[in-house]
């Protein structure tokens, strides 16, 4: 099940697949790369910003180009943004690339922990949790279709759901976990 190279975790925005991959990373001895915070830093600007300024298909293109560069890391834990499977050569590159870990979590958990985030340019215009149920049902069978392990965070601690990684990883091969 685990292939080697980076390991990719993709699912919705609240999901924790940065607070779970900078944890993950740690307890695998691996590099932590959040594909968001790459493109903010690089650019100097936010995704709010990006989007205003760009729309999805500019910052889509920048993601695009963001994760074909960290994949490149095989020792490397990479958290993608929510949309980073939208396209097709994105998730054609994480299969290839690494094992693709889908941080699953319910729309009633993604409203919660996603409330008060400004920062979210697709949750900024109507209803979040309309905006949420309209994503989940385009991205999820997305998510399903490229997912080497799939692992539920909803009401669970980060930490016990890096626990739960670790030994499924383990478990498909001994040498990722030390």
């Amino acid at each position: 099940m685990s292939k080697r190279g980076a390991i990719f975790l993709v699912g919705p925005m609240g999901a924790g697949k940065s607070t779970i991959g900078r944890l993950l990373a740690d307890s695998i001895q691996m590099d932590f790369r959040d594909a968001d915070r790459e493109i903010e830093e690089r650019s100097g600007v936010d995704i709010p910003w990006i989007f205003d300024m760009e729309g999805e298909s500019g910052f889509r293109d920048r993601e695009a180009a963001m994760l074909t560069e960290l994949s490149e890391n095989i020792s490397s834990v990479i958290s993608t943004g929510g949309g980073a499977v939208l396209r097709e050569d994105n998730r054609r590159l994480m299969v290839a690339k690494g094992t693709v870990i889908y941080l699953k979590t319910s729309v009633d958990e993604q409203v919660r922990r996603t409330a008060r985030d400004r920062k979210r340019p697709l949750l900024q215009n109507g209803d979040p949790e309309q905006t949420l149920r309209a994503l989940m049902a385009q991205r999820e069978p997305l998510y399903e279709e490229i997912a080497d392990l799939t692992v539920l965070t909803d009401q669970r601690s980060p930490k016990a759901v890096v626990q739960e990684l670790c030994q499924l990883l383990s478990s498909a091969d001994p040498s990722v976990v030390s």
